[in-house]
């Protein structure tokens, strides 16, 4: 997904145990990491799509860290790969208000393409994250671009515009409470309150510059919003049918044993009244006893696969 763009430095240690070990394993090390590449390009190929941006993209000189930095929360919890759960958790979230649905119904090639989304809004937060200033700032130029398309009127009769800055403000909540909540139970390292609290206060910097008016700064004021949005939240029929696709979506066979456990992981974040509501059950006893520990396995083979972000080579070149 998003962030593949910080992966360049894949930290092939299979190399390195080869030559310590006076090169009686290089040829073993050569395998694995042919398989890890292997792998590797067949899963950013799901996760970020056919026109997902080079690995070299940010491993040259770099102007600046853009608008955050390697020691920011938000590199902290885009950097890792449970955002692969949150980013599915925000899509399902989304679907329950009825004109956001309807923009993404009337606008989106979803049933074509079910992770088409998925995959442009990895782009998006990667960007804005990871890039330089003027990277992030031509990223948001194209969106507000799209945005300004994007109109029409939802089965109910009331208009809808995605510029609409109150929409965007649902949107926003339901990518920063779902990313957040995906990294505190599946994600590599620890995220104190203050820290939790300074990644909602950094994602608000690019709702911003989106059109969000006043987008919450601290977790708490991040879950009033979601609160006051409940009255607006309707499960119609073009909810269901996106849902349908969101968890089973046409994808090939090698793809639906990791895809289904990302998906039951993102199912077991949703709020109870969102998961009665979608008609997404959750096993009380299977979520935390199966999906939990079969999604952090998954995630941190993935992780060796993809290799991890080398945040501290991105600062260097900055400098």
């Amino acid at each position: 997904m998003p962030y593949r763009e910080v992966m360049a430095n894949d930290g092939r240690s299979a190399h390195t145990a080869g030559s310590v070990l006076g090169g009686v394993f290089d040829g073993v090390g050569s395998g694995v990491d042919a398989l890890r590449d292997g792998l590797g390009d067949s899963i950013r190929t799901l996760i970020a799509g056919d026109n997902a941006p080079p690995d070299e993209r940010f491993s040259g000189p770099r102007e600046d860290n853009g608008y955050f930095g390697p020691d920011s929360a938000i590199w902290q919890v885009h950097g890792d790969l449970s955002m692969l759960i949150g980013g599915l958790r925000a899509l399902l979230l989304q679907t329950m208000h009825p004109l956001t649905m309807a923009g993404v119904a009337d606008h989106s090639d979803y049933r074509s393409d079910p992770l088409g989304r998925l995959h442009r809004t990895g782009d998006f937060v990667g960007t804005t994250t990871f890039g330089t200033k003027k990277e992030a700032a031509r990223s948001i130029r194209v969106v507000k671009k799209i945005h300004k398309r994007v109109e029409g009127t939802a089965p109910d009769g009331r208009p809808y515009s995605a510029t609409d800055p109150h929409l965007l403000a649902w949107v926003h909540a339901t990518e920063a409470d779902s990313f957040l909540r995906a990294y505190r139970r599946f994600g590599a390292g620890d995220l104190s309150d203050a820290r939790a609290d300074e990644y909602v206060a950094n994602m608000s910097v690019v709702a911003k510059k989106l059109g969000v008016k006043s987008p919450p700064t601290t977790v708490e004021e991040l879950r009033d919003e979601l609160i006051a949005f409940r009255p607006e939240l309707e499960v119609g029929q073009q909810a269901r049918e996106a849902v349908r696709f969101l968890v089973l979506p046409p994808l090939p066979v090698a793809t639906l044993g990791p895809y289904g456990i990302i998906g039951a992981a993102a199912v077991g974040l949703l709020p109870r009244f969102a998961r009665w509501q979608l008609r997404l059950p959750r096993g009380p006893i299977s979520e935390p006893l199966v999906v939990r520990p079969a999604a952090r396995g998954l995630i941190r083979s993935l992780g060796w696969v993809l290799g991890r972000p080398d945040f501290d080579a991105l600062a260097r070149q900055a400098g």
